[in-house]
């Protein structure tokens, strides 16, 4: 069964997963017009501009090469659904916030939606492509709405194609990817669809990468794939506090176990917690999933991952207000790092928003300082999650420079391990900041030996670190080990993160 000729692609939704992906189908298919479109004005004028308004390296060499000749974007949705022959649907899922499944279940409206205007809209033959991250059986609802409105004029195959970009390495992961999945209905139409899907690929990804099966497995195995990382790093900051209570370094203890080829080094490195627009948010889906099918006992380990995440931001906040005597009201206290991760200025469920909320609520003074992230989004995340704009607008200040963030400051805070903070000088920050001068590694970038040279007290995720002074009030509060020695960490462990 030979697939069809693709010449058109369109793309309805413009965000972290539409523009990156159709930037690189457009660099590597360039007979291919690529249409990518979204009822966001401001996003699309964006992506026109030289100012993207998603961050990854990359991105923007594509996008200025492509874009104009055979990438374009645009809000015109319905001229878009009309020339494309293949259509990915890449907009939003987030966590509902109402009703039933309230919490974990996604929110699928502006999936419906899209599919509805589609039907409408939709002249010929189609195949629809669901990119975003759904529940098991969304395509089967997308080709039911689609079936319901056929007509002779129209025939219509749904995919599952779903994405699975690291913020930060998006681009790496388009041109190089571990895998590409595509699942389509068990039919020789179905077939004639995934193998045209699977033609695109081909053009700059080897064939044995390219995985089809069914649509359920395919969208099953997105969630599960998420889920499984999540657990890795909900499991290793688990084993992080355990450490902090005995004397142990989760550092060693993951370079141990990651030595174990069952098991193997990625997604060990211990830190304040893990973020991002996925990771949760396909976690909780997973956990509605399986209540939902009267599986409560597969619900809760998979609650308990979150749990556990949850439980590391508020562990490390509560170890930065006990290790600074107790309280941090009216002081200055420097917050490194506003993203989830390095390289993208994506906010979504950052660790820092909710270590910020926790020093806000004991009243501590906050500036911000992160190399990406807009200060706007920072002012609106820390009013959202504290719901006090009036306390966000007298205590926090956003800075455009760490040095600026960090002098007065009783406490660094790193949050996100952006490359830039291993090689601050730190010096000219201490001799910034009043005495006991506090650094409150929670991505275990730094050289925490260096850093105790200098004179600083240095608290850090899964290990104790020798102090300048080892006896002050916060040193035997919680049992946490604020202040007390431990035996110099091998520089090895230190040198693989």
């Amino acid at each position: 069964m030979s697939e069809s000729t693709v010449t058109t692609i369109g793309c309805i939704g413009a965000g972290y997963v539409g523009g990156p992906t159709c930037a690189v189908i457009a660099l590597k298919c360039p007979d291919i017009r690529v249409h990518v479109v979204d009822m966001n004005a401001a996003r699309v004028a964006q992506w026109n501009s030289d100012k993207l308004p998603v961050f990854e390296p990359g991105l923007d060499d594509i996008v200025k090469e492509c874009r104009g000749r055979n990438l374009f974007f645009s809000t015109d949705v319905d001229a878009a659904i009309e020339e494309a022959d293949l259509l990915f649907i890449s907009v939003n899922t987030p966590t509902k916030t109402y009703g039933h499944g309230k919490g974990r279940a996604a929110d699928l409206k502006y999936v419906e939606s899209v599919a509805r205007n589609i039907a409408k809209v939709a002249r010929g033959n189609k195949i629809v492509v669901e990119k975003s991250t759904v529940p098991v059986k969304s395509a089967q609802s997308i080709a039911d709405i689609l079936k319901a409105n056929r007509t002779s004029q129209n025939k219509f195959q749904v995919l599952s194609n779903p994405e699975f970009l690291a913020e930060g390495t998006a681009v790496r992961d388009l041109l190089c990817p571990d895998r590409i999945l595509i699942g389509g209905e068990d039919s020789a139409d179905g077939w004639r669809a995934i193998q045209t899907l699977c033609s695109i690929y081909r053009r700059w990804i080897p064939a044995e990468r390219i995985i089809t099966m069914n649509t359920w497995s395919s969208e099953l195995s997105k969630l599960v794939a998420n889920a499984f990382l999540a657990q890795r790093i909900s499991a290793i900051n688990a084993v992080s506090a355990v450490c902090e209570a005995t004397g142990a370094d989760v550092s060693e203890v993951a370079r141990a176990v990651g030595q174990d080829g069952r098991i193997g080094p990625h997604f060990l490195q211990a830190s304040v917690g893990f973020g991002g627009s996925c990771f949760q948010k396909d976690i909780l889906n997973l956990v509605y999933i399986c209540e939902s099918l009267n599986l409560p006992e597969v619900a809760e380990f998979w609650l308990n991952v979150v749990s556990i995440n949850d439980y590391q931001k508020q562990r490390f906040a509560k170890r930065i207000v006990n290790c600074l005597f107790n309280t941090v009201a009216g002081k200055r206290i420097a917050i490194l790092g506003f993203a989830f991760k390095k390289n993208t200025g994506d906010t979504r469920e950052s660790a820092a928003i909710y270590v910020s909320a926790h020093l806000l609520e004991e009243g501590a003074r906050l500036t911000v300082y992160d190399p990406k992230v807009d200060p706007d989004q920072v002012i609106r995340d820390l009013r959202h999650v504290t719901g006090q704009p009036e306390a966000v607008r007298d205590q926090v200040e956003v800075c455009a420079d760490p040095y600026e963030a960090a002098r007065g400051a009783h406490a660094l805070v790193i949050c996100t391990e952006w490359d830039v903070f291993q090689t601050l000088d730190y010096r000219r920050i201490f001799a910034a900041m009043p005495k006991p001068a506090y650094v409150f590694d929670g991505r275990k970038i730094l050289n925490h030996d260096e850093l105790t040279k200098i004179g600083f007290e240095v608290e850090t995720i899964g290990k104790r670190v020798r102090h300048v002074s080892s006896s002050h009030p916060a040193a035997i509060t919680n049992g946490i080990g604020c202040g007390e020695p431990e035996p110099e960490a091998a520089a090895a462990a230190e040198a693989d993160h």
